[in-house]
């Protein structure tokens, strides 16, 4: 059975990479092969590809049969197209000069085409990580914003119980200074209770004095208006 160049795999769960390794058709995936040539990471973007380009080349030139995934990285290094060119110069289609011209061409262009990936993949790194910045810093100016209207709320509240503290303490002062007041009138009060007690016995002795003049009074004028009507009475009988 012919030799395959194919893929060994390694690295812990979840990171692999590979081996490209020449093993014998009949061996298992990951068990011994004839030839080590190169490595394959699949986990880095773009991929990494490190080979042995010559030692590559002779195998595919001696029949060993690269599996899929194989195929495609040496295709991607070239390898397969090198190998191509060959053919043609041994059919007597190209010479060597030029399969080598147009595998450098290929080669170049490759190049370019890697570069402008890898200009890409930095600048979408690049904005990528403006973007997440700009995001941060939204959230930090909302978060400082909420900060900033909690304390300012917080203060506002603060400087309401100061000032009702304030007008406790005032009431509590003017509270305080009428009590004396209050105090001093007490015996004020007291001292002209008395007084107006005394005026009430003088008044009820005024009272009696009053009547009796006003009796007096009537009694003098009462024959008065006696002789007065006896008058009119003999007015009257005269006509």
């Amino acid at each position: 059975m012919p030799a395959k160049i194919r893929l060994q795999r390694k690295g812990k769960k979840g990171q692999p990479f590979y081996h490209l390794v020449v093993a014998d058709g009949r061996a298992p995936r990951d068990g011994k092969f004839i030839e080590r040539l190169g490595s394959y990471n699949p986990m880095t973007h773009p991929a990494t590809i490190d080979i042995d380009f010559d030692r590559a080349l002779h195998w595919v030139q001696v029949g060993a049969q690269p599996t899929d995934t194989a195929r495609s990285i040496l295709s991607v290094k070239g390898v397969m197209l090198k190998h191509h060119l060959l053919k043609g110069v041994t059919k007597g289609a190209l010479t060597e000069d030029q399969a080598e011209e147009k595998f450098q061409a290929w080669v170049e262009e490759k190049e370019e085409k890697r570069e402008q990936v890898r200009k890409e993949t930095e600048l979408t790194k690049k904005e990528k990580a403006k973007k997440r910045k700009e995001e941060e810093k939204k959230i930090s100016d909302e978060r400082g914003e909420e900060l900033a209207k909690k304390l300012a709320k917080e203060n506002l509240k603060a400087e309401e119980e100061a000032k009702e503290e304030t007008t406790e303490e005032a009431v509590a002062e003017e509270t305080a200074e009428e009590t004396p007041e209050k105090a001093e009138e007490a015996p004020e009060k007291a001292e002209k209770a008395p007084e107006k007690a005394e005026e009430a016995p003088e008044k009820a002795e005024e009272a009696p004095e009053k009547e009796e003049a006003k009796n007096k009074e009537e009694e003098a004028e009462a024959p008065k208006a006696e002789e007065k009507k006896e008058d009119e009475a003999k007015k009257d009988e005269n006509k």
